[in-house]
């Protein structure tokens, strides 16, 4: 854990009752198993990792637990703390932990710091915002260039503030050893694009289309 909070951490961190009104749930994202929370420290993102899409609906928060270093809050900490260290644009990791389960089962939970008035890409929608869009572009090709594979790119997982784009929740991010194609790069354009596509449903087709050929623009450019 990060060692700027170890003198106030407990693992009762991990369970948002032991905060009470200071933990409120997070309403965009977060498969509702995610939550703001107002700690003495500042303020942090308490998430319990739980799995998307039909798997969901029936085994929720389950893992199969294979040895402790595989354990995916585990993972994504040591990730994010590497990415922190190197000055990327991503939240700073705080505590991981785990609980095991019945038979090889596990829980997993990830503490981060919460990045102050971040505002998901989804929500920039008009003409005016093509130039963060832009700027999403060439965050996400800093990420690909160095290799960082991000394993549900979408509107919801890139954040503004303040003018700066993040990156977060790298459940099953990794690095990507050098020499292997670069096909993974070019599939999570185009997820990041069926992502954009729905979350912009609302707007019309040719406003959607200039604010991902910016998105588009800002990733070409950032090489240059």
């Amino acid at each position: 854990m990060a060692r700027s909070f170890l003198p106030q951490f407990t693992e009762a961190w991990f369970d948002p009752l032991f905060w009470g009104d200071r933990a409120q749930p997070v309403t965009k994202g977060g498969r509702g198993s995610a939550w703001f929370v107002r700690a003495d420290a500042g303020d942090l993102v308490l998430r319990h990792f739980s799995r998307g899409g039909l798997p969901g609906r029936f085994i929720g928060r389950e893992y199969v637990f294979v040895r402790e270093d595989a354990v995916r809050s585990f993972a994504e900490f040591r990730l994010l703390d590497e990415l922190f260290g190197k000055g990327f644009p991503v939240p700073e990791p705080v505590a991981a932990g785990y609980q095991r389960r019945a038979g090889v089962l596990y829980h997993a939970a990830l503490i981060i710091r919460r990045i102050p008035g971040a505002v998901p890409l989804a929500e920039f929608k008009t003409a005016d915002c093509l130039q963060t869009w832009q700027a999403a572009g060439r965050c996400v090709r800093r990420f690909h260039d160095a290799g960082v594979y991000h394993a549900d790119l979408n509107c919801m997982n890139i954040l503004v503030a303040e003018g700066k784009v993040y990156l977060i929740d790298f459940d099953r991010g990794k690095f990507v050893p050098r020499g292997q194609s670069d096909r993974w790069k070019s599939s999570n354009i185009n997820r990041l694009e069926r992502s954009a596509s729905k979350c912009l449903s609302e707007i019309d087709g040719p406003a959607r289309a200039r604010l991902w050929q910016a998105f588009l623009e800002g990733y070409a450019r950032a090489c240059q």
